[in-house]
């Protein structure tokens, strides 16, 4: 996903610079959004993984 998130922000750089307004800013919406996605996803793992090693711990 990060990949993908990536992969935008550089189409909306490109895309900025070559003059394509619109195509920049929809493209940097969704670059944007997956980098938020990614995230929320990753912080409620690490909390899944920290309660998870707690409970097979104790």
């Amino acid at each position: 996903m990060l990949k993908w998130a990536l992969f935008f922000a550089i189409v909306a750089v490109v895309a900025g610079l070559l003059g394509f307004t619109g195509v920049a800013a929809g493209a940097a919406s969704i670059a944007k959004f997956l980098f938020v996605l990614f995230l929320i996803l990753c912080v409620v793992f690490l909390v899944l993984g920290f309660i998870v090693t707690k409970k097979i711990v104790d």
